[in-house]
């Protein structure tokens, strides 16, 4: 029976994508807010914080803004999978954004708008970016949470609404700070040091976990973090130039011959190891039946080893998910010492 993976789910009430064409709106850094707009976002994100800490689906759902509250199941889902994680952590609100989109105007045939909000920090040349499509008129916060513990810190970031003078949550997108005990920093450093090794398969796996911990949701870019993505790409290995995806397989060729297609790689610490899991995706024609289609994944990673053996230095395990169109994957996990 083929090993299951359980991911966390994350709520995404806002879409989570760069749409060209986007206006630019007003953004006001915690800094060059007035004392009231920043403690009113403040208090109202570490409200929005301890419900979660608490698994009050129902508090939370009634501190929704309508719209994303007539349909809170997904939501209450993951705030019944966090909870636990963050019971008895300490809640602090490290960043807050106000984000003015008033001027938002639909389309003509009634489609949301496109939002940008440009966030210029400390009157620096540093900057936090965010890039909302689909998002209606109204004036919003955005508030970055910390829930720390000494063994499982995690981040809470809320996209928050003015209504009716109250700050309603539309959005959530709650993270781990920490990866096999690791935070993104570290990651970073990690993977720079790799690069300076020749260990580009490697680095360039420890630039993603960094990226995965260090940002707070997919619509945020900043100074920061276009940094450690041009890090990352420039340590890409040359196999992986063009990222690794069904339109640039990564091609591997085992013992006897076989091909094996890769159409996706990436990092995981959903089993909480003492180091993170390579996960790659896998093309296969057909599954199977359980005991073929193991098989075919043990030969999978077995051939990826045999070319990129520096894999085995920094990693627990891999994931391997065989992948049909139109069929759930076969997923399977092995750890590298048991890989021959």
């Amino acid at each position: 029976m083929a090993v299951i993976r359980m991911r966390w789910a994350v709520a995404l009430l806002a879409a989570a994508m760069v749409v060209p064409g986007a206006v630019a709106e007003m953004c006001t850094t915690q800094s060059q807010m007035t004392a009231a707009d920043r403690d009113g976002l403040s208090n109202a994100a570490h409200g929005l914080a301890a419900m979660v800490q608490a698994g009050d689906v129902a508090g939370l759902r009634a501190a929704t803004v309508a719209e994303y509250a007539k349909d809170f199941g997904g939501i209450g889902d993951v705030v019944g999978a966090v909870a636990p994680k963050i019971k008895g952590g300490t809640i602090a609100v490290e960043q807050v954004y106000l984000l003015d989109g008033s001027a938002l105007k639909r389309g003509a045939d009634g489609s949301l708008p496109d939002a940008q909000f440009f966030c210029t920090l400390n009157k620096s040349a540093a900057e936090a970016d965010f890039l909302i499509p689909g998002l209606d008129a109204g004036k919003y916060g955005f508030a970055i949470v910390e829930v720390r513990s000494a063994t499982s810190p995690w981040r809470l970031s809320f996209l928050m609404r003015q209504d009716q003078s109250k700050w309603a949550m539309a959005g959530f997108y709650p993270k781990p700070m920490w990866a096999a005990g690791h935070d993104g920093l570290w990651y970073w450093k990690q993977a720079r040091a790799m690069a300076s090794q020749n260990e580009h398969w490697n680095a360039w796996l420890y630039f993603q976990q960094a990226e995965a911990l260090l940002r707070p949701t997919n619509f945020i870019q900043s100074t920061h973090l276009e940094k450690l993505h041009a890090e990352e790409t420039a340590a890409a290995p040359p196999a992986a130039s063009a990222g690794v995806s069904a339109e640039a397989p990564l091609v591997v060729r085992g013992a006897n011959g076989a091909e094996f297609h890769f159409t996706g790689m990436g990092v995981d610490d959903s089993l909480g190891k003492e180091k993170i899991d390579v996960t790659v995706r896998l093309k296969v024609d057909q599954l199977g039946d359980a005991a073929a289609a193991r098989k075919r994944n043990t030969d999978a990673i077995s051939a990826l080893l045999t070319a990129y053996p520096e894999l085995r230095k920094a990693f627990h395990g891999v994931w391997v998910f065989a992948e049909v169109p139109g069929q759930n994957p076969f997923a399977t996990e092995q750890a590298l010492a048991e890989i021959h």
